[in-house]
């Protein structure tokens, strides 16, 4: 039976700052100036959340301290901590740089009790990384990672199997995965508010509430129906980026080709380090009422040159033209899906290698010597690259 532990860094880049500047300790504090990307629990009691615009953040929390992002530090203190995460088990999926799940199933009689080893685990981050992190223990990953919500911050909750049930029922049907905004508001208009409330329907109803997929989804989890094992090394499906355009001024067509031209080189850049190649492009968008719409293209060809995944993110966001002009552009991603490795892609016919494109790794290995900005378009020299926040590896 599995035994697993969801470890989650709280409100990581903030408690980052906080531990490295004594003044910050206890204050509110914001991460990123125009994009809140990230806000400690002194900020969030006043209603600020990541992702959230600056002005914004700063009406609701005017005693806010603003610090810029260092990426640098906060990538280090995942390393820390992932190493502490390798200590207590050899079974580890990372989720982001800040949270993981741990199989501790087989370490009973070796590490103790899954508590215990949660115990130690949220010890030693402290210890040795100055962090507080909040650990759920479940008997599934779905569980393991909504008892580490319920925690937050800085706590541990262990669910024994028996009591599976009666923790999930009175939950709020958003701490279902899957379940956002616009599915919450479906459920909340047919009088399902909590996840007990969802057990009690018929798979039926709720395929017709949501559909085929969200419906047996949501049915499967509101009974704690998840199969899933820790996986690591686990490789991404998809790579991705995207850029806040703020709100305080509508963007000119030539402004947004130049966020879209820097975003496809970041994307691209991070696919070709990690030889793959992707067969699928889809362009992400949100207008100044928070909708939010998604277009796809499927090349004909897998690849990892930036020429024509630009091209592609170019005619998507050419279609949506008449839709920015009327809702005005927030937020801009693309995303590169269908990932297959680059090192076994299949010769086409007639059976002649077709080689990938070289100038785009050799630009690479500049930038990787040089930095960044070493190498660029000439529609970017000058511009705010934004932030670019770090990941696991591939």
């Amino acid at each position: 039976m599995f035994v697993i532990l969801h470890a989650d860094l709280d409100s990581f880049y903030a408690s980052v700052e906080q531990r490295d500047e004594p003044r910050l300790r206890g204050r509110p504090v914001l991460v990123g100036g125009g994009v809140v990307l990230a806000a400690s629990y002194e900020a969030k009691a006043h209603g600020v959340q990541s992702g959230m615009g600056g002005r914004q953040a700063r009406e609701l929390c005017p005693q806010a301290v603003v610090v810029p992002p260092r990426f640098e530090a906060y990538v280090a203190a995942s390393k820390a901590v992932f190493e502490i995460f390798a200590d207590t088990t050899p079974l580890v999926e990372g989720l982001s740089i800040d949270e993981a799940f741990l199989d501790v199933g087989g370490l009973r009689h070796v590490s103790g009790s899954p508590v215990e080893i949660a115990v130690r685990l949220r010890a030693a981050v402290r210890d040795r990384v100055g962090l507080a992190i909040t650990v759920g223990v479940a008997r599934t990953k779905f569980l393991a990672k909504v008892a580490s919500g319920v925690a937050k911050p800085d706590g541990l909750l262990y669910v024994p199997p028996e009591g599976e049930l009666g923790f999930l029922e009175p939950l709020p049907v958003r701490r279902l995965w899957g379940v956002g905004r616009v599915t919450a508001g479906k459920l909340h208009e047919r009088g399902v508010f909590t996840v007990g409330e969802v057990a009690q329907l018929e798979p039926g109803a709720l395929v017709a509430m949501l559909g085929p997929a969200s419906g047996h989804h949501l049915y499967a989890l509101a009974h704690n129906h998840d199969p899933r094992p820790v996986v690591t090394r686990r490789r991404r499906r998809s790579i991705g980026g995207q850029r806040a355009l703020g709100t305080r001024r509508r963007l000119s067509p030539a402004e947004i080709d130049a966020t879209l031209v820097g975003l496809a080189d970041r994307v691209c850049r991070r696919m070709r380090k990690a030889r793959r190649v992707c067969r699928t492009v889809i362009v992400r968008l949100r207008f100044e009422d928070f909708s939010r719409i998604t277009r796809s293209h499927t090349l004909l060809r897998a690849t990892w040159e930036t020429a024509p995944v630009l091209a592609a993110a170019r005619a998507l966001l050419d279609g949506t033209a008449p839709l920015i002009r009327e809702g005005g552009l927030t937020l801009l991603g693309i995303s590169l899906t269908n990932l297959e490795d680059a090192d076994a892609l299949q010769l086409e016919l007639p059976f002649a290698a077709k080689h990938l494109g070289t100038l785009d790794p050799a630009l690479d290995g500049i930038r990787e010597k040089f930095g960044a900005q070493a190498v660029q378009r000439a529609v970017l020299l000058g511009k705010d690259p934004g932030w670019i926040p770090p990941m696991l590896p591939d």
